[in-house]
């Protein structure tokens, strides 16, 4: 096995860390000056006239309750592993999102929080961080599929039921069928391993994540002069959560996906579509580009030691 100097070993990983948060920071500064959705004079025009301290102060307000319950969230899964301080799971996760922003639906995430343990804990560290938003995408499909009964999608929901069943279905004819040593079974098994009251805290961590982070889209929309029924706009913003988070994308993709598919919901009920892009790019860069900031940080200070 070939040895790397130690010197040589810490200009790769200080490369690497430069790697990850040049890029993050490109990939943000390109969506946002080459969309050419975006009409900033509107944007600057309808800001002028509803600018409001108070109101901007709730928004970004939410957007540090909706991180702070995802920092939660993991701070309560790792228990499984060993007890971390709100300040290591914070660590852990702002870090992780910085070296997940350019890999597919955020996998680097899974190996940014893996680095933080032993090696010998790696293969636990990622099955913790899949249950952690595993519940999330479970409550986005729940809630989501509510809206879809609300705005009289019946076919749509139809179509989910019969999904769902199909997989239940599966999950338990073929519950033995080992796949390089892993079943559904097994899962099962592990998922079960992890105390109720663990799994009951991740649950009501991500309930309220969601309800912060729906509702934080809800009164940008209000912020943008969007007339509509509370019940109808966040059944809407239900739906598109729902819909955009089940596509294959990228984290510095994700306003221009969650925005594509926003625009088509929102367009029938003729809501402008320049106001659905520049909410979906807003949603992006309070929850995503700020944290993402945050996270540089981190990894730039991470430091490579592990226990073995």
């Amino acid at each position: 096995m070939i040895s790397i100097p130690h010197k040589a070993k810490q200009f790769l990983v200080l490369l690497v860390k430069l790697l990850i948060v040049g890029g993050a920071f490109y990939f943000i500064y390109n969506q946002l000056a080459n969309n050419d959705k975006l009409d900033w004079q509107k944007f600057i025009t309808l800001f002028r006239k509803n600018q409001s301290v108070l109101g901007i102060g709730f928004i970004l307000l939410l957007s540090v309750l909706n991180r702070y319950f995802e920092i939660l969230k993991w701070q309560n899964l790792a228990k499984v592993i060993h007890e971390i301080s709100l300040g290591e799971a914070t660590k852990q996760v702002l870090a992780a999102l910085t070296a997940g922003i350019f890999t597919p639906n955020g996998v680097g995430e899974y190996a940014g929080k893996a680095l933080y343990y032993p090696k010998s804990e790696a293969k636990r560290v990622v099955f913790l961080n899949l249950i952690c938003n595993g519940i999330q995408m479970i409550l986005t499909v729940l809630f989501g599929t509510i809206g879809l009964l609300f705005l009289g999608y019946w076919k749509w929901v139809l179509g989910i039921i019969a999904i769902s069943f199909f997989f239940i279905l599966f999950s338990v004819v073929f519950k033995k069928i080992k796949i390089k040593g892993y079943s559904i079974e097994k899962l099962i098994h592990k998922i079960n391993e992890i105390p109720k009251p663990i799994h009951q805290r991740n649950i009501f961590l991500g309930i309220l994540r969601y309800l912060v982070f729906s509702h934080q889209y809800y009164f940008l929309f209000l912020a943008f002069d969007v007339d509509l029924p509370y019940f109808t706009l966040i059944s809407t913003i239900a739906v598109v959560y729902f819909l955009a988070s089940s596509l294959p994308t990228f984290q510095f993709l994700d306003f221009a996906v969650k925005g594509s598919v926003a625009v088509y919901f929102f367009g029938i009920l003729n809501v402008n579509e320049w106001i659905v892009v520049f909410i979906s790019t807003l949603m992006w860069f309070l929850n995503v580009v700020l944290p993402v900031v945050l996270g540089s940080y981190y990894v730039l200070n991470f430091k490579t030691k592990r226990v073995e």
